[in-house]
């Protein structure tokens, strides 16, 4: 018998991240494409992930997150952003931010319920909605005064009888955009007049610089209907590990642990152990990251820009856009996605074409997206090779 994938997951095929990885590896090109660091995390949080191993944390965990793990979320949570949970009941240990987002979907979005997207997007997101047979209604993320913003009007205009939810992300994979109390304010208003969800994806809440990071749920009115999803890894470098969380009311969170115990039931239980302990003792960690990527981000868009790029120089995450117009007139190539394969083939640095986060991919088709969570090593040597272009 003839195996063919289910009509909702077709259109999406395999993700960006493992073709230009698997790319970058077949070419030897420095890999500036798929976002994870290149270097390790904290030697006491990887110290006490073998601490739980020897002390017998091998088990199945508690489904909905070990309690140390899930009170440490929780106190972390009320100290920085004010919003306070109930580690028991309202606090989802899942595999990653990746998990947490398609359990939120399956667990709270009914088929023909419409979820408003801001483009570009995390890629998950699309492939998620159509898992729950949820309906994308699509609001542009678009360049204004040198970082990129959505239009009011657009925005409510996205809005119908039929909008369940608008998922949010700050700060904003790809474009580097921390939106700001007076951005979420609008999306807030909105929800609440339409009595619809949010869905706050803000795994890169610790990665801003300068720019402050807002928590939609500590808007007025907000925490009874969003739903915030986080993780472990990019704060603390160790991206394998796979530790997520979705945070919301009870009646909201019974969803979304619904569709979890289905999907994974349970997180590696010693991970969780040791992530707990990075929570509670990692602040230091932290902020020597932040100033890591500060000048990591300082310098490749410094280097970029001498290049021929156009940098558009991020407000948090670990990622550059960069309009290549003059590079890609140069080599006489057309859109992201040709300049991306030539880059990795030909020149020997890989970088993602932004515009397969779009609906309408020519609102990024103009940009390359480049990760700076590397060593300056790293970074030198694809310095050094996208020099050929200059």
């Amino acid at each position: 018998m003839q195996t063919q994938t289910a009509d909702r997951l077709r259109p999406f095929g395999t993700t960006i991240f493992a073709e230009m990885t698997k790319l970058a590896l077949d070419h030897e090109a420095v890999n500036l494409s798929q976002g994870f660091p290149d270097f390790d995390g904290p030697g006491f949080v990887r110290e006490a992930a073998k601490a739980a191993v020897d002390a017998g944390r091998n088990q199945y965990a508690r489904p909905a997150g070990e309690v140390p793990l899930v009170e440490a979320i929780a106190a972390d949570v009320r100290a920085r952003l004010g919003v306070g949970y109930k580690p028991l009941t309202e606090i989802t240990v899942t595999s990653g931010c990746t998990e947490a987002i398609p359990a939120t979907m399956l667990g709270l979005i009914n088929p023909g319920d419409e979820v408003v997207l801001f483009e570009p997007y995390y890629d998950s997101y699309r492939a998620s909605i159509a898992m729950a047979g949820g309906v994308p209604r699509f609001v542009a993320m678009r360049e204004q005064d040198g970082r990129f913003t959505f239009d009011r009007d657009e925005l409510r205009s996205a809005f119908s009888e039929r909008t369940r939810a608008v998922l949010v992300n700050t700060p904003h994979n790809p474009t580097g955009s921390v939106l700001t109390r007076d951005e979420l304010t609008a999306i807030a208003d909105l929800a609440k007049a339409k009595d619809a969800l949010v869905i706050s994806d803000e795994v890169y809440e610790h990665l801003t610089f300068g720019a402050e990071h807002v928590s939609i749920a500590s808007l007025p009115g907000m925490r009874e209907r969003t739903v915030v999803l986080s993780s472990f890894g990019k704060t603390f470098s160790l991206t394998g590990w796979k530790i997520g969380w979705a945070m919301a009311p009870a009646e909201l969170t019974a969803g979304i642990r619904s569709a979890h115990q289905f999907l994974t039931f349970a997180v590696s239980t010693p991970m969780q152990h040791a992530a707990a302990v990075a929570i509670r003792e990692g602040g230091a960690y932290v902020a020597e990251l932040q100033a890591r990527y500060l000048a990591s981000r300082d310098a490749l868009a410094a280097e970029l820009a001498r290049i021929g790029f156009r940098p558009i120089v991020p407000e948090g995450t670990y990622f550059i856009l960069a309009e290549h117009g003059a590079v890609s007139g140069r080599l006489g190539v057309e859109g992201d996605i040709e300049l991306a394969k030539k880059l990795t083939t030909e020149i020997g640095v890989a970088a993602i074409p932004p515009s397969v986060f779009c609906d309408r991919a020519e609102l990024m088709s103009g940009y390359l997206r480049f990760a700076f969570c590397k060593t300056p090593e790293t970074l030198d040597e694809a310095i050094r090779r996208l020099e050929r272009l200059a």
